[in-house]
């Protein structure tokens, strides 16, 4: 059978635009459809503007730091227009390469939502396309439950276009999207709360770490409630819509807050799809269900990235592309491996993470040593602040391997890259002992543990 493309390629997002301009580079003739910005979530509502967010935010502690240095910053106020108006002339920027990568790829450009006629034939706008193969990289929503009230609270894609920043805010959740705001807010001057109905943040993280982390943010300016859930929310006026909000939690509490964000996770972006007239399973939250060759129960389809719902990150769903292209063309199974994948939470302080945590590796049932230290940071000794870095190194007994590494404290995300390498590539303790440091510096913590710094069980 004749189709009009070799690859359809439902979402311009990272893991799309990827497979796209690979699969365009080999020859291959290949569309992709979005009815949104370029870039998908992480250029536009995601880690981008999260990031360029996060820097700005930053400069709010910094300010108080600096007079230990000599440093005098009487008169300094923040404007919220700037911030938010050159995040978005950057991202932009942004969306005019990704449509420049694709067009100069040779990939057609669709604008419109796609949804399934069969499993070789999708709609856009009305007007159908055929394809050999349709890959789906939709990606993931932000998920807020319905309550009394939900209506009156906003989610993380809201966050980067806010007319203003209230006095006061509400953030609800757990996870790194929650912590991330918070940190922004705080560090942007504005009277934060964290409100988490579990008894820990950062479910999933190693426990040391979601403990140490916790302390910090409540160190830092964040009002820290955990086992806090809300009832209800309300008007505190109903005549002024995008006034003050009244929440009442659990228990009898009442408190009013100029904006509620919820970021009580993410949800695959199915709705539209219409998966059910390609015979396309779905499973936990809408979630597309595929093999380890990215394939769905329609064999002409593949699914990749967060609407997959396995690790919801950025270069995951690139290296799967990457993956999903080599399987196809060159022949060569998929071996991806979700164990060792450096990852990084940009609260304040950061969190950096690859490998195992101690619970992960108890779980196992291996047999490991742990090296663990906290410090206050030399940049301290003269700010005044009292944050403090945790550096944590997971060792398999077996064969001296180190099998995780965790840190809090700044550049987390930057060392724990460096770390990412070291790990993926077999590193065993010797190794990094062997590692001369680059003193003074943070990192060097990781190459200097000793049995001193062993973490009795």
């Amino acid at each position: 059978m004749s189709y009009q493309y070799d690859l359809f390629v439902i979402g311009a997002g990272s893991g799309g635009v990827r497979a796209s301009r690979v699969a365009a580079s080999k020859g291959y003739k290949v569309a992709v459809a979005e009815g949104s910005a370029l870039g998908g979530t992480c250029v536009n509502v995601g880690c981008v503007p999260k990031k360029l967010f996060v820097y700005g935010s930053e400069y709010g502690h910094g300010f108080d730091e600096a007079a230990g240095f000599g440093w005098s910053h009487k008169g300094v106020k923040f404007n919220w227009s700037v911030l938010r108006d050159n995040k978005n002339k950057e991202i932009e920027r942004l969306n005019g390469i990704y449509g420049n990568l694709l067009g100069n790829a040779g990939v057609e450009l669709i604008s419109g939502y796609a949804s399934f006629v069969d499993e070789h034939t999708v709609m856009v706008d009305g007007k159908t396309y055929t394809a050999e193969r349709i890959l789906i990289a939709v990606g993931a929503k932000p998920f807020i439950p319905e309550f009394n009230g939900s209506d009156l609270v906003v989610s993380s894609n809201e966050m980067f276009f806010l007319e203003e920043l209230p006095k006061k805010a509400l953030v609800v959740g757990g996870g790194y999207i929650a912590v991330e705001f918070a940190g922004i807010l705080n560090g942007l001057g504005v009277e934060t709360s964290l409100a988490y109905r579990g008894d820990q943040l950062l479910r999933g993280f190693d426990q040391d770490v979601r403990d140490f982390a916790s302390e910090e943010y409540s160190k830092s300016g964040i009002d820290v409630r955990l086992n806090t859930d809300v009832e209800s929310i309300e008007l505190a006026d109903a005549a002024n819509p995008n006034g003050v909000r009244v929440v009442h939690f659990k228990g009898g509490h009442a408190e009013e807050f100029g904006l509620i964000l919820y970021a009580t996770g993410r949800v695959p972006n199915v709705a539209s799809l219409a998966l059910d007239k390609a015979g396309i399973k779905t499973g936990k939250n809408g979630a597309v269900i595929i093999d380890n060759n990215f394939t769905t129960s329609a064999k002409s389809v593949f699914a990749l990235g967060d609407v997959t719902d396995n690790i919801q990150l950025t270069p995951v769903a690139i290296k799967e592309a990457m993956a999903l292209i080599a399987y196809w063309f060159d022949g060569k199974e998929v071996d991806f491996d979700y164990d060792n994948i450096p990852t990084a939470v940009f609260s304040q302080p950061a969190i950096g993470t690859v490998g195992l945590t101690e619970q992960e590796a108890e779980k196992r049932g291996l047999d490991f040593r742990v090296y663990q230290t906290d410090f206050r940071p030399m940049k301290h000794t003269l700010s005044g602040g009292t944050s403090r870095s945790l550096m944590k190194l997971l060792v398999n007994n077996t064969d001296d391997k180190v099998i995780g590494a965790h840190m809090v404290g700044d550049y987390s995300g930057e060392i724990i890259q460096g770390l990412g390498i070291a790990i993926k590539a077999g590193a065993t303790k010797a190794d990094f002992d062997d590692t001369v440091g680059v003193h003074p510096t943070s990192a060097e913590e990781f190459v200097t543990f000793s049995a001193a710094s062993l973490k009795k069980k």
